[in-house]
């Protein structure tokens, strides 16, 4: 049976319509602000009217998603997302098979609802496609743990070395690979109990829609070991956190815009791109960097980048260009080390792509890299060479994100707003459950909040 890669609405219907192939139900999924894969569930035999005219869905309900008043929203599955997930489902001797799909959501003048992630992420796409098409490769970071309130390692493992589980991101590849997700990497990571998961790289859309699926399937599979995946930025103080870097490329007509020819160097655009990504660095970080616990990871000491500079094979910095082999010319990109993957993708994506391309279009200058480790450095020697420091909390993040155009002008008036009233709250509520003093520990409060969510 076909699982993945639809054409259109009459393939997914013919599939459907095929009573040998079992799939009984259809998971209609969506992000909120937040960036959590909200869905609701529809029998198969109602898919055909979804794609003609739509599912409504109480869109007041959703978090940020639109007042009492404007809550009527409509999601019209797009059939190219469809997917037939890789398991069958058993219940006293009942079987039966699910498929999920994305769509397009709208309101009830039936324009497209500005609340809605993805579809921001779209426009910036099409408000950026002269510049070329951005790929992406992320790397998810993730801790198994023995349940979602008790956050200890479940072995002593270290970096490409020993621990337990390895089955998990095995058993979660092949699932993925079955759904049309495919995956170049898989390790332990630094930390006992934390484990990495890589996709190969794609188109931003895509890339951003595999990471919802991804971190679905990865807790689903823990969790029929009786153990529970976690993404949370920062759940153990004395490890190092969950990061997601993610390693990024534009093309156009087959060709890499960010490779040059006869050099090691990257090209001019590419070079463009890595000052917009660091001058823009702090009034974007809140869409990378969007949970309050997430400030936790970045800090020295735990390989995570808290200044704002790039480098070649230098880890401490905020963007890295990893090496390519010749002949490897299509490997040439350049990674960002900051976010973490219990952001939104989809608001993450569009902020960098759109910090990259203003880096373009303002023809910034490009700086020299730096190759010292920059946690060892002095304060004075970086600020002789003004290289800055990202954040050191959500509080201050969020004052750089209210106050930025550029965040303003890509997000939209609504999403930004819900965006950011959402996030003050939680840091109000993080503020008053922790005090002031905002240390560098884990606290109680942030395992009792975001564990179980994150």
């Amino acid at each position: 049976m076909k699982t993945f890669n639809f054409k259109n609405k009459t393939e997914v219907l013919d599939l459907i319509n095929n009573k040998s192939n079992n799939v009984k139900f259809v998971r209609i999924m969506f992000p909120d602000v937040l960036g959590k894969d909200m869905n609701f569930t529809i029998p198969s035999s109602e898919l055909k009217d979804a794609f003609d005219s739509g599912k409504g869905f109480d869109g007041s309900s959703i978090e940020g998603f639109a007042r009492i008043e404007e809550s009527d929203l409509i999601i019209i599955p797009d059939p190219k997302t469809f997917r037939v997930l890789p398991w069958e489902y058993e219940l006293n001797g009942t079987t039966w098979r699910e498929a999920i799909v994305f769509g397009d959501i709208f309101d009830s003048k039936g324009d497209h609802f500005l609340g809605d992630p993805r579809y921001i992420l779209k426009k910036t796409i099409k408000d950026t496609e002269k510049s070329g098409q951005l790929k992406v490769g992320p790397e998810l970071e993730f801790f198994i743990f023995p349940s979602e309130y008790n956050p200890k390692p479940t072995d002593n493992g270290a970096y490409f070395w020993g621990g337990k589980y390895g089955e998990i991101r095995k058993a979660s590849q092949i699932y993925l690979k079955e759904i049309g997700i495919e995956t170049d990497y898989d390790h332990h990571e630094v930390s006992p109990g934390q484990h990495e998961i890589d996709i190969k790289y794609g188109d931003v859309l895509d890339i951003a829609d595999s990471i919802l699926i991804a971190k679905h399937i990865i807790k689903r599979t823990a969790r029929k070991l009786g153990l529970f995946a976690s993404f949370m930025p920062k759940p153990l103080t004395e490890y190092c956190g969950n990061g997601m870097h993610l390693h990024f490329s534009l093309w156009k007509n087959n060709e890499n815009l960010f490779f040059k020819k006869k050099s090691e160097l990257l090209s001019h655009l590419a070079r463009k791109y890595i000052m917009g990504l660091i001058k823009y660095g702090k009034e974007i970080q809140a869409g990378l960097n969007q949970w309050a616990n997430s400030y936790k990871r970045l800090v020295p000491g735990y390989e995570a980048p808290i200044y704002l500079s790039w480098g070649r094979k230098n880890r401490s910095v905020y963007v890295r260009v990893p090496t390519y082999q010749q002949g490897q010319e299509k490997a040439t990109r350049i990674e960002l080390r900051n976010s973490d993957p219990a952001c939104n993708p989809y608001i993450a994506l569009s902020l960098i792509h759109a910090a990259g391309i203003k880096g373009i279009r303002e023809n910034l200058e490009f700086t020299d890299p730096v190759e010292e480790d920059l946690f060892k450095m002095s304060s004075a020697e970086r600020e002789k060479r003004k290289i800055e420091i990202l954040s050191r909390n959500l509080g201050e993040a969020l004052t750089y994100f209210k106050n930025s155009k550029l965040v303003e002008e890509t997000l939209g008036d609504h999403l930004f707003n819900k965006f950011i009233q959402n996030k003050e709250i939680e840091w109000l509520e993080y503020s008053k459950a922790t005090g002031k003093d905002h240390k560098e520990k884990v606290s109680s409060y942030e395992i009792k909040e975001f564990l179980p969510l994150l």
